[in-house]
């Protein structure tokens, strides 16, 4: 008689999805999915051998090898708990030449020279810096436009270089930018240092400078788009590159093949498909440029479907966040993507360093602690030592409120080997720092995405696409 192990399911059109604790999955029909839960699938039946194979039976649980095979998977899989914050985000400035109607950052005047980071504050951002157990350190530069205060960007990577000369940890540097002001001499700093870029493009022309006009009334479009021709010229060697991400406003939702063609059009080789946080602007704007979590998830498959319908033609364009499902749903190397973790990144994965040494939890706690609400603010880098940063009780009651296995709603749901919930957009969305994940609009739209992609994994062709892509 078959005996069950833990599973969690979810029927998907005419089957029933299966997942456990070490990411393996199973579609089962009706019947067979009757039969294995009153435990009367045979063990020489071949839909038996397969969940025994991916450990939904408890006689795959059973022998002490299995056991210590799956705790080693499931450690695998959580390899990042034994890091701590890898990605830390430096606000250079608040200053920015665009006013983007959802600017998630409150961006200010060009004119706000108060708001730059000076050398001081920047020194102490990279000796806290290098004071994380990580081994790997991505410092990410932002704004507002961090190209206005580019003599800070050069002196924060150039004192990490010296400074790594003696902790030798593995380094990375990428830049977030309009472009607009990047010019010949910057590019070749940029190249020369071995910085990423990754600018934002909403697609066409009129839907990008609708999204995101330029103060000086020019064409943002094409001087963004300039950038990234120059940079992709530039940037030949593939380790760092230079990448671009459109944000989805009500207007984007009618043109989900333009925004991607538009991105093939320019040679890009990977298009992150961003639905619109509740922060900044694209708080305050939410009744004219927002939507539903149905809308954004409609987008989405029209979108992937035409991108897959493009590689079927030869055509080379990935979506990102298919990308890091599929590499969580078919090995054991997670991507350490800090949105889809648990615990989420916060505190633990990131840190975000505000121009005036504040230090947040995360990108999304500073931009909530420049609407005025500090609640997610850890310290500063002129008064707190790492330390004090890292095991302050915010850092805490995030870890908690986004460990999936201890949520209600979150649990028990098919999808929690794949997912991660963000407790600042709960905050902003519900004033609850705990998901209330059937009215959660982030939520619903990752369920949707995940249900949409297992469906395609069902797929061979599809499937074999998604699997090219992660083994790149």
């Amino acid at each position: 008689m078959t005996k069950t192990g833990f599973f969690r399911f979810k029927k998907i059109g005419p089957k029933y999805l299966l997942t456990n604790d070490v990411g393996d999955f199973i579609f089962l029909k009706d019947k067979d999915f009757k039969d294995f839960q009153q435990g009367k699938l045979k063990n020489n039946n071949p839909t038996y051998q397969e969940l025994d194979q991916k450990h939904f039976t408890s006689q795959s649980w059973n022998c002490e090898n299995c056991q210590q095979r799956l705790i080693n998977r499931y450690a695998q899989r959580r390899e990042y708990l034994n890091q701590g914050p890898g990605l830390h985000i430096v606000v250079v400035t608040l200053r920015c030449d665009h006013a983007c109607r959802y600017c998630h950052a409150s961006s200010k005047s060009m004119k706000r020279f108060d708001l730059d980071m000076t050398e001081s504050t920047a020194e102490k951002v990279v000796d806290r810096i290098f004071e994380t157990t990580s081994p790997d350190i991505n410092v990410e530069f932002q704004g507002g436009e961090p190209l206005a205060n580019f003599g800070i960007v050069k002196f924060i990577v150039n004192r990490v270089l010296e400074k790594n000369k003696k902790a030798k940890k593995r380094l990375r540097f990428s830049l977030v930018s309009t472009l607009t002001l990047l010019d010949d001499k910057k590019l070749d700093w940029l190249h020369h240092k071995k910085v990423s870029l990754c600018s934002s493009l909403d697609g066409p022309e009129n839907l990008h400078n609708k999204n995101r006009p330029m103060l000086s009334g020019e064409n943002g479009y094409r001087k963004t788009t300039e950038g990234i021709r120059k940079a992709k010229n530039k940037y030949r060697d593939l380790r760092y590159q230079i990448n671009a991400l459109p944000t989805i406003t009500r207007d984007s939702l009618n043109f989900p093949k333009q925004i991607v063609d538009e991105y093939v059009k320019l040679g890009l080789r990977d298009i992150h498909l961003r639905w619109l946080n509740p922060f900044g602007m694209a708080k305050s704007l939410q009744k004219v440029i927002g939507y539903g979590a149905k809308d954004f998830v409609d987008f989405y498959r029209k979108a992937l479907d035409h991108i897959i319908a493009l590689n079927l033609k030869g055509r080379d364009v990935r979506e990102r966040m298919a990308k890091i499902v599929t590499q969580k749903a078919f090995t054991d190397e997670d991507p350490n993507f800090l949105d889809l973790r648990s615990p989420c990144g916060a505190g633990i994965g990131q840190l975000a360093y505000h121009y005036n040494g504040d230090v947040y939890t995360c990108d999304e706690g500073r931009m909530l602690g420049q609407m005025g609400d500090e609640t997610f603010k850890l310290g500063n880098v002129h008064q707190n030592s790492y330390g004090e940063i890292i095991s302050s009780p915010v850092t805490k009651s995030l870890c908690v409120t986004s460990t999936l296995d201890g949520l209600t709603g979150c649990s028990q749901c098919v999808f929690l080997p794949y997912c991660g919930v963000c407790p600042v957009f709960n905050y902003s969305e519900q004033g609850n720092i705990f998901t209330q994940a059937p009215n959660n609009f982030r939520c619903q739209v990752q369920k949707g995405i995940l249900e949409y992609l297992f469906q395609k994994f069902q797929d061979q062709e599809t499937l074999k696409i998604f699997k090219k892509w992660i083994r790149r």
